[in-house]
C-alpha cells in the first residue's frame, strides 16, 4: 500500500461533441500492482487508456504515467509504457525476432543492449525456441504472448493490456495470464488492464468498475464481493415476469435477469429457497444458489450484467498508436 504511484489520475474527463465518454475519473495505480478496469463495451475503458497512452487529449482533469504528464510530456509517457492491443498488430511475414528488432528501432533501444533484451523477453513468454519462426506459423496465443514480449522490449514501467485475451480459448488465456503474472513478480512491471471477463479481473490486486464513463466502485476483489454481502438465487420459471412480481410483493429483492430467469439477492440463499419456490406462484424449472461473485458485484453497482459478447474493437487504437510512433508523437486532438 505504501508503493509510489505508477499512474495518477485526477478528475479525468473526455467529451466527444455531446457524448461524455469519461466523466470525472480519479484513481491511482501503485508500482508493481495489477490494476483492472472492468466494464462493458462503451463504458469508457478504452477511452481512458487512450488518454493515459497519449492517443487522446483529455477534455478536463490531469493524468500522469511514470511521473510524466500525459498532456505536456507525451513522448516521455510513451517511453515509459508498453501497450498490447486487443487485435493483432504483428507483421506475419517477419519472424518473432524481426518483429522485436523493428519495435526496437521505433523505441531507440541501444544496439549494444538489444540482443540481451530480446533473449530476456522471449524467455519470459516461453518463445525462445520460436525466435526464428515466421509469425504466420504462430497460434493466436503465441502471437499474443509475442506482443507482450514486444511491449516489454524497451523496459517500460507500466504495461497496458487492453482486452488482451479476446478471441483466445480458456486454456490459452490461462497460460497468458500465468506469463503476465510472472512478469509482475520477476520484473516488477506495473500491469494496467481492461477487461469484460469476470474471471480475468480476478487476477488483479484491485478492480475499478466503470460504467457509462464513471467509476462506480474501486477495491480489491475480496472487498468488492464482501460489499455485496448477499447470496444470489436464480430461478428458471414458466413466467419470469409474474414470478418476479409475486416475489417482490412478498418482500424479496427480485427482478427479471437480462439473460432471462428471475434473480434474487438474499442473506441466506440455501435457507430461503423453499420459501422462494412457494411464493413465486408459477412453475419452477430450475433453481441455483451461489455466493457473491464479481458478476454479482457488477450487477450490484451498475444494475445490469456484462454480456459475454461485449468488448470494444481496437483497430482504431492500434492504428493511432502506430501513427504516433512513426509520425513524431502528436497526441490525438479529440
Amino acid at each position: 500500500m505504501d508503493a509510489p504511484a505508477a499512474v495518477e489520475v485526477t478528475g479525468l474527463s473526455k467529451t466527444f461533441e455531446k457524448v461524455k465518454a469519461v466523466q470525472d475519473v480519479s484513481f491511482s495505480v501503485r508500482k508493481g500492482e495489477v490494476f483492472a478496469f472492468l466494464g462493458p463495451n462503451g463504458a469508457g475503458k478504452s477511452t481512458t487508456i487512450k488518454m493515459l497512452c497519449t492517443l487522446l487529449r483529455p477534455t478536463a482533469g490531469t493524468a500522469a504515467v511514470g511521473g510524466h504528464d500525459v498532456r505536456d510530456e507525451p513522448r516521455a509517457v510513451r517511453r515509459a509504457i508498453g501497450l498490447v492491443f486487443q487485435e493483432r498488430t504483428l507483421d506475419d511475414q517477419l519472424t518473432a525476432e524481426e518483429n522485436l528488432r523493428f519495435h526496437a528501432v521505433l523505441y531507440g533501444v541501444p544496439a549494444a543492449e538489444l540482443d540481451a533484451r530480446i533473449d530476456r523477453v522471449l524467455k519470459l513468454v516461453d518463445l525462445a525456441d520460436r525466435r526464428k519462426d515466421l509469425v504466420s506459423t504462430f497460434s493466436g496465443g503465441m502471437a499474443r504472448r509475442l506482443e507482450v514480449a514486444r511491449a516489454l522490449l524497451h523496459a517500460p514501467e507500466v504495461l497496458f493490456l487492453d482486452e488482451p485475451t479476446v478471441g483466445l480459448d480458456p486454456q490459452t488465456r490461462a497460460k497468458m495470464w500465468k506469463d503476465v503474472m510472472r512478469l509482475r513478480d520477476e520484473e516488477g512491471v506495473t500491469i494496467f488492464m481492461t477487461t469484460h471477463y469476470m474471471d480475468e479481473a480476478e487476477y488483479a490486486d484491485r478492480i475499478a468498475i466503470i460504467d457509462h464513463g464513471k467509476i462506480v466502485a474501486l477495491d480489491t476483489p475480496a472487498n468488492l464481493k464482501a460489499a455485496v454481502g448477499l447470496d444470489t438465487i436464480r430461478l428458471a420459471t414458466s413466467d419470469d415476469k409474474a414470478a418476479a412480481e409475486q416475489l417482490a410483493k412478498a418482500g424479496y429483492d427480485a427482478k427479471v435477469g437480462e439473460k432471462g430467469g428471475v434473480v434474487l439477492r438474499v442473506k441466506d440463499g440455501e435457507g430461503a429457497v423453499a420459501d422462494v419456490v412457494v411464493r413465486a406462484g408459477v412453475a419452477i424449472r430450475n433453481v441455483s444458489v451461489h455466493r457473491p461473485s464479481l458478476d454479482d458485484v457488477f450487477l450490484h453497482f451498475t444494475g445490469h450484467e456484462i454480456r459475454p459478447d461485449e468488448g470494444p474493437g481496437m483497430s482504431a487504437m492500434a492504428r493511432a498508436w502506430m501513427g504516433a510512433r512513426m509520425g513524431g508523437g502528436r497526441m490525438g486532438g479529440r
